[in-house]
């Protein structure tokens, strides 16, 4: 009778353990559910006169909030091109992208995101927003704002075939003026010499599809912003049918905004999310 009662003891005592472990592991669905919408991978693409480093207040925020992030070198040597460069930088990730565009990298992620499934968001950060068929001339030519042209410093450079290009920097007298205007002088100076010079051949080029018109677009407009003109970017805004916010900075709002930048950046990838 004792060895019975003993045996119907331990049989509840199991019972009860593997009903309690049962109701404090997660459930199958639960797991699946907290992984079924993994967090993008942003990646940035600053555009002319610049490099990645622009984005580096950017980076560390959204590293801070857990994406994965990348921050490809643009070649700036026309659409055709760097378009296809970044094109291949996407190829290369898995999962889903929210793509983000500064200035001419506007007009790059415009193409390179076409067709590509992986693309969830385009963010457009003081940027060209081009439609297809349209040259980033024929849509600088619309801007009352921007002081960029007579700005602008041409240059011969020699390409691989023997043949001469034109390259395009921006006067350092005026860099401060037109690009930079709230930041410091002693950092605009540092930025001036250390330009990366666009091929004039960027301006003519035409992207031969626009993926804001399937891809869920968000644009900040900058409002002080004297390289591409702040009436252009909220006429391409209003365009396309982006979410858009306009605040105050100049054409590098990434820098001197970067908390402004990111929180639109992640609010595209929250609501994008699948």
């Amino acid at each position: 009778m004792r060895a019975r009662r003993l045996s119907w003891a331990a049989a509840t005592a199991a019972g009860l353990l593997g009903l309690l472990s049962f109701s404090l592991a997660p459930s199958a669905s639960a797991h699946q559910s907290s992984q079924s919408h993994p967090k993008p991978t942003v990646v940035l693409v600053h555009g002319a006169f610049a490099d990645a480093s622009g984005w580096n207040g950017v980076v560390k925020r959204l590293l801070n909030d857990g994406y994965k992030v990348v921050a490809p070198a643009n070649p700036l040597r026309g659409l055709p091109q760097d378009a296809t460069y970044i094109a291949g930088v996407l190829n290369n990730i898995k999962g889903p992208v929210v793509l983000v565009g500064h200035s001419y990298g506007g007009a790059v992620i415009t193409q390179a995101a076409a067709g590509d499934p992986d693309v969830k968001a385009l963010v457009y950060v003081a940027a060209f927003m081009p439609d297809r068929g349209e040259t980033l001339g024929q849509l600088a030519a619309r801007s009352y704002d921007s002081q960029l042209q007579p700005a602008l410093r041409p240059a011969p450079f020699a390409n691989a075939d023997g043949s001469t290009g034109t390259e395009l920097t921006i006067d350092p007298a005026q860099f401060h003026k037109v690009f930079a205007a709230d930041l410091p002088t002693s950092q605009t100076r540092i930025m001036a010499v250390e330009q990366r010079p666009i091929s004039a051949s960027a301006f003519e080029d035409a992207p031969t599809a626009a993926a804001w018109h399937t891809i869920p677009s968000w644009a900040l407009v900058a409002k002080q912003d004297k390289a591409i003109g702040a009436d252009l970017e909220r006429f391409e805004a209003r365009r396309a049918g982006s979410h858009t916010v306009q605040v105050d900075g100049s054409h590098v709002v990434m820098i001197s905004r970067p908390d402004v930048v990111t929180h639109l950046v992640e609010t595209a990838a929250r609501t994008t999310a699948q």
